[in-house]
């Protein structure tokens, strides 16, 4: 394809599009659905100039000539579940949505993967493995809405990290369309394949800042047999980290989530959101502690066996056992909650941070204290996937709107600790635009400038989601 851009009329290269893709391909005006001017970033929507629906990567590519030739910036978008406005368009851009992208292709049981396209749904993937006989152990909050190739532009983590990795450690191979419409495909199955540089990589986590993702190789797992879970109260931190570090050593490769909450999210989730709990309040923290394994009659009593020599050692305060697979949902129900915190808190700033785990009570000590004295009336809650060094916080101001939140002192606040502490101002969210000016306070400078080299090389006239990340 020519590269070369060329100065057309916007209008005349959407026409030629719509008749090359189809009338439902390209929306303009009025015909722009409300879903595609923002993510969940609750920040101001902007209407792009048109919204591309390609059905294939020979679409995408279409897409990405037809916007090169009249010189218009171009976003990719899947579910729009982001937080850093990573896929919200700008004035004057198209949105290139992989919303008719959907469906597995193929399911390979010899290989134990899956095939499938960009724009199918979490929740969809995670159906077809289990009706397959497999698993897929992504998990997020938002699963019945995200899309696969979302989830793979930013490296998603989600609940069961500590086991099975963030999203790039469950993908073999991809298909992907570059800034110049080249399209690349690699659906390789292979879990050694050594030939040359892993080219995958560059476009897991960029944030659809280098590339396109239209189809994607999954690594499926085993199903599993059994499933157990504890909720436990502690006394303190340093009891936190002797669980985590018994959980790792007693349940090996069981483990696959181990999620901390301090008091302030208990009591919000409790007295203000009316959530059940097997056990009480007036502990120092509380921990969901969950295991996977293949044989329900030995993994059951091993799990029970472990939690009980650690009560007998004083190690918990409190704890209750899931007997059920509907008690285990109802204790994921605790920690999930969070996703109703909008209708819980009314207005409130969300933030995703990384820190060494062993640091992670001292930030929110710091953190908490810092936001109280500084910004007045603002309160805070801490809770998140600690076993991977990933911990969430929400800061408010009761009776303030969210344009009227003091999001920009709380950002220097949170932030500026993280840096200090050695932190990331992002754990599996990305960067998009909102944390954007911040990411030098986890990233060097060098690192910095070679993201810029790699966008510089593969995106030059800079239309592929500019100004994003970097």
């Amino acid at each position: 394809m020519d590269a070369t851009l060329q100065s057309e009329r916007p209008e005349d290269q959407l026409d030629a599009l719509r008749q090359k893709l189809g009338p439902q391909a390209v929306l303009t005006g009025a015909d722009i659905p409300v879903r595609n001017c923002n993510d969940w970033s609750a920040s101001l929507p902007q209407t792009p100039r048109a919204v591309v629906r390609p059905v294939d990567a020979a679409g995408v590519s279409e897409a990405i000539a037809a916007c090169r030739r009249a010189q218009l910036p171009f976003v990719p978008q899947g579910g729009l579940t982001g937080l850093c406005r990573g896929a919200a368009p700008e004035p004057g851009w198209v949105a290139i949505s992989l919303e008719r992208m959907v469906g597995i292709e193929e399911i390979d049981p010899a290989s134990a993967t899956m095939t499938v396209k960009a724009g199918t749904p979490l929740e969809v993937i995670q159906k077809a493995a289990d009706d397959a006989g497999f698993f897929f152990p992504l998990d997020l909050g938002s699963r019945g809405s995200c899309a696969i190739g979302g989830n793979l532009s930013t490296n998603a983590g989600g609940n069961r990290v500590i086991r099975y990795g963030m999203t790039r450690e469950l993908v073999l191979g991809l298909e992907v369309v570059l800034p110049d419409g080249t399209i690349i495909t690699n659906l390789n199955k292979l879990l050694k394949n050594n030939a040359g540089y892993d080219l995958k990589h560059l476009f897991i986590g960029s944030e659809g800042t280098l590339g396109i993702i239209t189809r994607v190789v999954l690594r499926l797992y085993p199903k599993p047999r059994s499933t157990m879970a504890a909720l436990c109260a502690l006394a303190d931190y340093p009891a936190v980290l002797a669980l985590l570090s018994a959980a790792r050593s007693g349940l090996g490769p069981l483990l696959s989530a181990f999620e901390v909450m301090w008091p302030d999210y208990w009591e919000v989730i409790t007295a203000r959101a009316g959530v059940r709990t097997p056990v009480g309040a007036g502990h120092g923290l509380y921990v969901l502690v969950e295991a996977q394994g293949t044989d329900e009659s030995i993994d059951a009593p091993r799990f029970q066996d472990w939690l009980e020599d650690l009560m007998d050692r004083g190690l918990l305060a409190d704890a209750a056992v899931s007997q059920s697979l509907a008690q285990t949902q109802a204790f994921w129900t605790v920690r999930d909650i969070c996703s109703e915190f909008g209708q819980v808190l009314g207005p409130h700033v969300s933030y995703d941070i990384g820190l060494a785990v062993a640091r992670m009570d001292e930030f929110v000590r710091r953190c908490k204290a810092a936001l109280a004295a500084d910004i007045a009336g603002c309160e805070s809650v801490y809770y998140g996937h600690i076993g991977d060094g990933n911990l969430h916080l929400v800061s408010w101001v009761s009776g303030l709107p969210v344009e009227r939140q003091p999001k920009e002192q709380m950002d220097a606040i949170i932030y500026g600790l993280v840096r200090d502490m050695g932190g990331s101002v992002s754990a599996e969210h990305g960067i998009g635009t909102a944390k954007k000016q911040w990411l030098g306070y986890a990233r060097s400078e060098p690192e910095i400038a070679l993201m810029r080299t790699l966008k510089a090389a593969l995106d030059p006239d800079h239309l592929l989601n500019p100004g994003k990340v970097i």
